[in-house]
């Protein structure tokens, strides 16, 4: 290496090279999008700080994951678990609905797939790392143990060796062998709940069809069609409010009373959390243009809308997207 500007120019390229994975990583341990950006930055700045100390006995990649893990125990410790709505609560009948926000620590929250998401081109590693960032999975994953956790996704979403996952947890073999089976154990209990292991990647042509449909459906605010399309025992939750509401009559209820406002909205699609979704845009009476109103997320099963997830903080998440806040109203006809 020539001067000291060379060498930070260098260590800096090598460090961004793995911001996307690490980002992953921290997302799926801490369930929190800016939780998991602030730890990768705290993981690189920690990084620079003690690279002089960095004997070069693991890779740099191995060495980064031990300073992020590190990081999500750190901001962990307060033993907050992110959760969905149906984790919380039971689902509330129509009649009964009310919009009652809870604070934004408590919710799980969605995530653009660049951000998390290395390319790879290996089809099922990119079918394994999709999977381990759905709502379920990450929901399930919020039920485990800071360090099992850790082990599980590192083990099975990773594919570390046990050794390499002991080594750096300074933990032994035998440990982290028992904690991927209680960590497994209790992912296995909790299968099936909100699972939407049929999405296939990519979307095949009855999925890509499914989603065209919903489009039609929810932009012509037509019940009936949108009826044809979901389970009947669909879900639908609306962080940050805990209300969420189970089967086509609630659902499609719901839509044209308190939801009312959402006809003639608009749809961009965007890839989240592995899964298909839409950042909705509803009318705004005030410019005759569109206002952003939430990011949709949609799990699918045996060919219809098993999970419809509307996530309501738009000055969050549309930045977080990369999508503006307003629509002009001729833009809203833009792909």
């Amino acid at each position: 290496m020539g001067d000291g500007t060379a060498t930070v120019e260098d260590l800096d390229v090598r460090l961004e090279k793995h911001r996307t994975e690490l980002t992953g990583y921290c997302y799926r341990m801490l369930g929190s999008s800016f939780e998991a950006e602030d730890a990768v930055q705290e993981t690189m700045v920690r990084a620079w700080r003690s690279y002089e100390k960095f004997e070069g006995r693991s890779s740099l990649r191995s060495w980064l994951y031990r300073i992020a893990t590190n990081v999500c125990l750190d901001m962990m410790s307060a033993g907050n678990r992110r959760a969905r709505p149906m984790d919380l609560t039971e689902s509330t009948p129509l009649a009964q609905a009310a919009l009652s926000p809870r604070p934004d620590s408590t919710w799980l929250e969605p995530m653009p797939d660049a951000r998390v998401l290395p390319t790879t081109d290996d089809p099922a590693e990119a079918a394994v790392a999709k999977e381990s960032v759905r709502l379920a999975f990450m929901a399930a994953l919020q039920q485990l143990p800071a360090k099992q956790r850790a082990v599980l996704i590192l083990r099975e979403v990773l594919a570390w060796r046990a050794s390499e996952v002991a080594e750096l947890l300074g933990t032994s073999v035998a440990s982290v062998n028992s904690a991927l089976q209680r960590a497994r154990a209790t992912l296995t209990e909790r299968a099936g709940e909100g699972a939407d292991a049929a999405v296939s990647d990519p979307l095949d042509a009855e999925q890509q069809k499914l989603l065209e449909r919903y489009v039609a459906a929810f932009e012509g605010y037509d019940m009936t069609a949108l009826t044809t399309l979901l389970h009947e025992d669909a879900v639908m939750t609306m962080p940050p409010f805990d209300l969420w509401l189970r089967g086509t009559a609630d659902i499609t209820g719901f839509m044209t009373t308190l939801g009312s406002a959402c006809a003639g909205s608009h749809l961009v699609p965007v890839a989240v959390n592995g899964l298909p979704g839409f950042a909705q845009y509803k009318p705004d009476p005030d410019t005759g243009g569109f206002t952003a109103w939430a990011v949709q997320v949609l799990e699918m099963s045996d060919g219809r809308i098993s999970g419809f997830h509307c996530f309501l903080d738009t000055q969050r998440w549309f930045p977080l997207f990369g999508l503006p806040l307003q629509l002009e109203g001729e833009a809203g006809q833009i792909d």
